[in-house]
């Protein structure tokens, strides 16, 4: 044990002083030392990064050791640590390392060419106790389970935690799977499928990092509390080029601020909406009932249906979106235009052979109808620049638009922008369709020169006052840190950090995708990611059993084989690692009524706590569910009531999906499992939350499925 806690001890004294280096290097990068702004950027970035990556390491830093056959051991942990004065002999190896990779495979009955497998037991940065596994020993079993089921059986905190200590086999080979494409991760509730998939990119994001690093990550979730539930994992790895949303973020500066109904929500979904959209865009392309005059100076000029039908068969011929479309349209307009113009204008004074006169009067009528605020009326009318927001609003809010688009009279709504996740993936395709608004770029690109010239102004000002100033005049510091801020604002880089630039980017592309709770995206959600990451490389997690929403995935095949065939694989987990057997046992016969193909995972332990069930009475409910809460707040761990929307306090089960607590209470099952053709996958939700204790509280008849519960009276009240 002395020697154990010796080295760990200059494990970490080696660490500090890497930190002491690293951060030394931070400090001379942000005084710049002569680099250049890019220079120096690109240095502070790169150390804060290595400051970041360091910074993790204090909990658990080294959590085990490897013994070979030959004698040879290594240490495992978090990160690598590396003997500059020996060769770079690796004192540490980090757990991503192909070296590491026996300490979570190696068994009794394949040990890997390891002889023993130590696991240590820390706190802080102390050593407690080790125990060790020997391996290849006849009847020595599989790997010892006291480090894991410690971890399982802990109280939760308020995230998710990382098991990078306590990774089982069957996650380490999904972990470090080698497969350039799609990976779906299916397991039920409890198989770690979450976490093994954020440490499959930390993973991905140490053997490929030079390919990755540029571009990033993106985990997305199904909502803010399960995303704000597992940001810690990956920051506790070291990695921080990961971008976190859900699909609601996807556009960004979107706010979701309603709910569909599931019949609208269906609808949005399949890929039959792209028609309508494409419908849309097309209605707002408009021939006149009536010739639309535009007076001139000399002479009044009118757009007719024809001109208007000729321009719009060129403009949508051309292949370019609607908004950069309209310039094919108004080239043909005013082409049109101008010879009616000149044929009457010039007729009597101009001759054939005065090419230079008709090219003058050619050019002054194109720049008069350029300016004409008549001629651009006529053109907004027939051609509108439109915006994803303004098309899709109007579509909804107009009975008229929907109908000429083709679109379900399920779509509409009084209040157009009152915008939905299911909208998400429809105004991401009409960026594509309308495309920019180019004359709005111009405008901002003129902005922004101007803005360059005033801070070389400023620039030479200052210059200028240096180089005249006499034995009175002073330049104050000030004034050339703001010239200096000024000027650096328009060098050409961006000095924001990755997760900055990707979140504010609806164009931005990432190397790698994770997708959880990936049985809820529909097939209009599938195209938004599938461009976000053009080398579809993505890890997918869900369980179809789970699925909610009727937009959602029947089949993992039908929803990916569009996009990626034949580069996507299976993986499953079949070890339920949060439930305890008590509970799983509940949960399992209802999934055997609402979905009896699908097997339900083993869980690894027993909790020895018998879930329960109450039957109240409408006026007793709020004083159980008070109770439940005042008991569990004495206790160590979380804990949540899930139920109706109805129930005061109570959690939808849709709100905890992928969330564990040590305690639940569910409310009014029976009225969960009635909620829609989904009621049952939301029930089976709720109950598989837990990880040590499982209330249920009820006001009708308990669920056939549920029956399996301890019934327990109310408490006697005082005086009884």
């Amino acid at each position: 044990m002395r020697s154990e806690r010796s080295y760990v001890a200059g494990l970490y004294t080696r660490l500090d002083a890497e930190r002491t280096r690293v951060k030394g290097q931070y400090n001379a990068a942000l005084r710049g030392n002569g680099a250049s702004p890019m220079e120096r950027d690109v240095e502070v970035r790169a150390s804060a990064k290595a400051l970041r990556r360091l910074a993790v390491a204090d909990d658990g830093l080294c959590f085990g050791r490897l013994d070979t056959l030959s004698g040879d051991h290594s240490y495992i942990g978090r990160i690598g640590l590396f003997d500059e004065e020996n060769d770079h002999e690796p004192l540490l190896l980090d757990w991503r390392a192909p070296a590491s990779r026996a300490f979570y495979v190696a068994t009794a009955a394949t040990p890997e060419n390891m002889r023993r497998r130590r696991q240590f037991h820390t706190r802080g940065r102390q050593v407690i106790d080790f125990t060790d596994e020997v391996l290849g020993r006849p009847g020595g079993g599989e790997r010892g389970d006291a480090a894991l089921l410690a971890a399982v059986n802990a109280p939760r905190g308020d995230g998710m935690r990382d098991i990078v200590a306590t990774i089982q086999a069957e996650q380490d080979r999904i972990i470090r799977l080698d497969h350039p494409g799609v990976l779906v991760i299916e397991g039920g509730p409890g198989t770690g499928k979450t976490v093994v998939a954020l440490h499959r990119v930390a993973y991905l994001l140490y053997t490929q990092r030079e390919r990755m690093e540029r571009h990033g990550a993106l985990v997305v979730g199904p909502n803010p509390a399960f995303l704000n539930h597992i940001s810690r994992v990956l920051p506790s790895l070291g990695e921080s080029d990961v971008v976190f949303m859900t699909t609601g973020d996807l556009v960004p500066g979107l706010h979701v601020t309603a709910e569909d109904t599931p019949e609208a929500a269906r609808l949005k979904g399949s890929l039959k909406i792209l028609d309508v959209l494409a419908a849309a865009v097309a209605d707002r392309q408009r021939l006149p009932a009536q010739p639309l005059p535009i007076p001139l100076a000399d002479v009044t000029v009118r757009i007719d249906a024809e001109t208007a039908e000729w321009a719009r068969h060129e403009a949508r011929d051309s292949g370019l979106p609607h908004n950069e479309a309209r310039a094919v349209f108004t080239e043909i307009v005013t082409y049109v235009l101008t010879e009616r113009a000149i044929a009457r204008i010039g007729r009597g004074w101009l001759t054939r052979a005065d090419r230079a006169g008709w090219e003058e009067l050619r050019s002054d009528l194109v720049k008069e109808l350029a300016g004409d605020e008549k001629f651009t009326a006529a053109l907004d009318e027939l051609w509108p620049i439109l915006t994803p927001e303004t098309l899709l609003a109007g579509l909804y809010a107009s009975p008229e638009r929907l109908r000429a688009a083709g679109g379900d009279p399920a779509l509409a709504r009084a209040d157009g922008d009152a915008w939905t996740v299911s909208d998400v993936p429809l105004l991401d395709e009409l960026v594509d369709l309308l495309g920019s608004d180019k004359s709005a770029d111009r405008t901002a690109e003129r902005e922004r020169a101007a803005a360059a010239q005033h801070a070389a102004d400023v620039l030479d000002s200052l210059v200028g006052r240096q180089d005249s100033m006499d034995d009175e005049d002073h330049l104050f510091a000030t004034d050339l840190l703001y010239a200096d801020d000024l000027a650096e604002r328009f060098v050409e880089q961006d000095t924001r950090d990755l997760v900055e630039r990707a979140t504010a980017d609806r164009d931005w592309t990432y190397r790698h995708v994770v997708v959880d709770e990936a049985q809820e995206l529909s097939e209009m959600d599938w195209r938004v990611l599938m461009r976000r990451c053009p080398g579809r490389s993505f890890t997918v997690v869900g369980d179809l059993a789970q699925r909610r929403s009727v937009a959602g995935a029947t089949s993992w095949d039908t929803m990916l084989e569009p996009y990626v065939p034949g580069r996507w694989v299976y993986r499953s987990l079949s070890v339920n690692y949060r439930t305890p057997a008590e509970i799983m046992d509940i949960a399992a016969a209802l999934l055997a009524e609402f979905a009896p193909g699908v097997r339900p995972p083993e869980s690894v332990r027993a909790c020895g706590v018998q879930p329960w069930s109450r039957r109240v009475t409408e006026d007793e409910l709020p004083a159980a569910i008070e109770e439940f809460v005042r008991d569990e707040a004495g206790r160590e761990g979380t804990s949540v009531v899930i139920g109706p929307p109805e129930v005061p306090g109570a959690v939808a089960p849709s709100e905890t999906k992928g969330l564990e607590f040590d305690a639940v209470l569910v409310v009014e099952p029976e009225r969960i499992l009635a909620d829609g053709p989904r009621g049952a996958a939301e029930l089976y939700v709720a109950l598989t939350r837990a990880t040590q204790r499982l209330g249920v509280l009820h006001q009708g008849p308990l669920p056939q499925a549920l029956t399996g519960l301890v019934e327990t009276p109310a408490p006697a009240k005082a005086g009884q």
